[in-house]
């Protein structure tokens, strides 16, 4: 990792009824370079959705980087910045009451990106106005609604 070069990553996830169609949007921004991602699923969670965001988005990226990721998620900001995800990890995936932690997987995914990178994570309150999450939120709301429809047919 080279000093002073971080790579923005903006992330998203839209389910339409929760459990249902889902999406996720990513944007991924290096200097004026700006790379967008995004995909629905038929039958998933918000949160499964915010979560593939960030591991979407952080899997992209071809060398250890220096990551500012920013979500409007508090499940995955707090799932990580107060440790849950590793201790969940660390019991087997159950939470404190011995009940499985949801979405194992995809936090195994993410936490396996993250030895991979140096990640700084900011919370961004969601349809406030912050470009970047309005427009992960529209690439992540029409990846779901293309993935309704898709069920559709």
């Amino acid at each position: 990792m080279e000093e002073g070069q971080t790579v923005e990553l903006f992330t998203d996830g839209a389910c339409l009824g929760n459990p249902g169609p889902g999406g996720y949007g990513a944007l991924l921004r290096f200097g004026a370079h700006e790379k967008e991602l995004s995909a629905g699923f038929p039958e998933t969670t918000n949160n499964r959705m915010e979560l593939l965001a960030a591991i979407e988005g952080l899997a992209a990226l071809t060398r250890p980087c220096r990551v500012r990721l920013c979500s409007d998620s508090q499940y995955l900001v707090n799932g990580l910045q107060k440790g849950w995800a590793r201790a969940w990890r660390k019991n087997n995936w159950r939470k404190k009451d011995g009940q499985p932690a949801l979405n194992a997987d995809l936090w195994e995914r993410l936490l396996t990106l993250l030895e991979r990178h140096e990640v700084e994570l900011r919370w961004v309150r969601g349809h406030n106005g912050h470009p970047e999450n309005e427009r992960c939120d529209a690439l992540a709301t029409a990846a779901a609604r293309a993935a309704k429809e898709a069920a559709a047919h």
